[in-house]
């Protein structure tokens, strides 16, 4: 079946729906991964479960109204489509349906076994089915679930629709679960709402996909976003959605994915009491490494080792072009070079990584370090800017008395202050160049004295 058949057999379907509005019924693909939502109980342990949608979800009411169950077209591949059966859920407190179809992928993985060409399946998926489905839900593991969200955050480029990964802590069929309400959520939030970005739900919360982090390995809890709030949460009555902190577009673009990564070469170091340079030394020696996430002490600290041997070894590494990005170990914060250690990180080449979680910079620098076109110093200065609301941009520090009664001059000079401090030779020489400009009780500035001066002076000019 061709993309035109596909094309055609999809207004066919819709026909059907023509007494009803057609914005009574969102179309969502769910994406089976794998994971433990979808297992069953084996001789062995828990095992995937093939033909989710008719064991898992056909005989729950709140996954099926029990209409007529069509067949809807899904591309399997760039030339190939298949028909699978639909369930209709019933008509939400918003007076709408959610019509949905699984697709199970050939090998369903343990999220631990997922990897990058796990990312661009799901990616590809996605992109054959955008323009016949109004929403898509992925069904994955736990484990690296933060991992793939971000990923995807940076591959699907220019992102109209939602994207929600899901899982559960137990499995659908299992009595007690946090399966069923896990995925009913991401189900409701998706066919309802327009949320143009790759999310995570889990335990009645809409999270960014790309500020998450797994924080239980037992609890429904599973999943926190420490320093971004949820996008949408759901209560017993409604869906509460944020609008004010959706990320949306600012240019009208056609989606498309971007599955080009260089995740084999970027590797994650975490800051420890006692490190030896040595250590770190090899880490940043394994042949074609390009980056290292490096996880540091509170606001973005690391120890200097004896005689700067450890702020040696970094900088040594960053010479020979590889990029550190400094992520904080702490589950809230930001990367900031308030204290000395952190200074000489940042003195040495080592780029800030903000408020970033280590998931996402992994993500964001194998994202950017696949664009063949970008040097060190782009990708240096992208690692540091928001490209999906990964992380909080940070600003020039504003200076103020506890009255507000701060003088212009003392703002100034403590600004000037800090510049210094940071090794930042644009802000110092922006500060100086304001102040420069500043006149004195006759409105003479610095330069217009110091001229007078020296014409009034009997040394040469130079000697002043």
């Amino acid at each position: 079946m061709t993309q035109t058949d596909i094309s055609q057999e999809y207004l066919r379907n819709s026909t059907g729906l023509a007494n009803e509005t057609s914005a009574a019924e969102a179309r969502v693909l769910i994406v089976m991964t794998g994971g433990t939502i979808c297992m069953k109980r084996s001789s062995d342990g828990f095992v995937p479960a093939r033909g989710f949608l008719k064991s898992g979800l056909a005989p729950r009411p709140s996954f099926n109204d029990g209409s007529d169950s069509r067949f809807l077209p899904v591309m399997v591949d760039d030339h190939t489509s298949i028909l699978l059966p639909s369930l209709r859920t019933p008509s939400s407190a918003y007076k709408k349906h959610v019509r949905y179809v699984v697709l199970e992928f050939d090998e369903l993985l343990d999220s631990s076994s997922i990897n990058a060409d796990g990312w661009t399946e799901i990616a590809q998926t996605i992109y054959r089915n955008y323009t016949f489905f109004d929403a898509f839900v992925v069904l994955h593991g736990t484990d690296s679930m933060a991992y793939s969200c971000s990923a995807l955050s940076f591959m699907l480029q220019n992102l109209g629709k939602p994207v929600i990964l899901t899982g559960s802590q137990a499995p659908m069929l299992e009595l007690q679960n946090d399966a069923t309400d896990n995925l009913l959520g991401s189900l409701i939030i998706a066919g309802h709402f327009m949320i143009p970005e790759v999310c995570l739900f889990f335990n009645y919360k809409l999270f960014r996909g790309n500020r998450v982090t797994k924080v239980s390995a037992s609890d429904f809890a599973a999943f926190a976003s420490p320093n971004f709030p949820p996008l949408a949460d759901i209560t017993s009555s409604k869906t509460n959605v944020h609008w004010e902190l959706i990320h949306r577009p600012t240019h009208i673009k056609a989606f498309s994915i971007q599955t080009s990564r260089d995740i084999g070469h970027v590797a994650c170091l975490r800051i420890f009491p006692g490190i030896r340079p040595e250590m770190v030394d090899a880490v940043l020696k394994v042949d074609g490494l390009k980056g290292l996430i490096l996880e540091t002490f509170g606001a973005g600290n690391a120890p200097k080792g004896s005689d700067g041997a450890l702020t040696k070894v970094f900088a040594q590494a960053i010479q020979r072009g590889i990029i550190i990005v400094n992520v904080t170990q702490c589950m809230t914060g930001t990367v900031s070079p308030l204290y000395e250690p952190a200074m000489k990180l940042k003195q040495a080449g080592v780029v800030p990584g903000h408020d970033l979680t280590t998931e996402a910079a992994l993500a964001k620098l194998s994202y950017l370090l696949a664009f063949p076109d970008l040097t060190v110093e782009d990708i240096t200065r992208q690692m540091s800017e928001s490209l999906r609301g990964e992380l909080t941009e940070q600003t020039r520090t504003a200076f103020e008395h506890p009255k507000r009664h701060l003088s212009t001059s003392v703002a100034e000079l403590t600004a000037l202050g800090y510049a210094v401090a940071q090794g930042s030779l644009d802000c110092v020489k922006g500060n100086i160049e304001s102040m420069l400009n500043e006149g004195d009780y006759f409105g003479n500035t610095p330069l217009v004295s110091a001229d007078a001066v020296s014409i009034n002076s009997t040394e040469p000019r130079d000697q002043i």
